[in-house]
């Protein structure tokens, strides 16, 4: 049986609802994610879109130019701002990243990557048992070989 996972914004108004587990999840501490939540970073789960399915509320999206030049649309709560799902480039529409944080249970997510620690916040301190990166990874490297043919599925769709 596949995992549910639920969740929703700061003021309840959306809901929303995932199924499976993601492809990856990624804390990263890259500048761009650290003005985008006015935090030391964001953690997001990737999963391919359909797997995500809104439940109740109204969004709203903003653009933001990513690292690689192109465009990163953060999807928020249209009545209270609160940051939900990522759409990156690479991967466009095809892909989504959830914010962790917005889940009913956020520590059922551990990521399987810290990303960018080499912009952390010098007081951040990194999990042990995480492996961390000074900028990137190579998925390749890193995710199990079912996860990783999902991530390039997703990168094929987003072409």
């Amino acid at each position: 049986m596949e995992q549910v996972h639920e969740g929703g914004c700061g003021c309840g108004a959306v809901r929303f609802r995932v199924e499976g587990e993601p492809i990856y999840v990624n804390n990263c501490h890259c500048r761009l994610c650290q003005r985008q939540t006015g935090s030391t970073g964001v953690v997001n789960a990737f999963y391919e879109s359909e797997r995500l399915a809104m439940l109740g509320g109204d969004l709203a999206e903003s653009t933001f130019t990513s690292g690689s030049g192109g465009e990163h649309v953060v999807s928020r709560c249209a009545e209270c701002g609160t940051a939900l799902f990522s759409y990156y480039p690479r991967v466009g529409r095809a892909g989504v990243g959830i914010r962790v944080g917005a889940f009913d249970e956020p520590g059922a997510f551990r990521p399987d990557a810290v990303v960018f620690t080499g912009s952390r916040m010098p007081w951040v301190a990194l999990p042990e048992g995480i492996p961390a990166f000074h900028a990137y990874y190579r998925p390749s490297e890193l995710l199990p070989p079912e996860r990783f043919a999902r991530l390039m599925a997703l990168v094929e769709r987003g072409k």
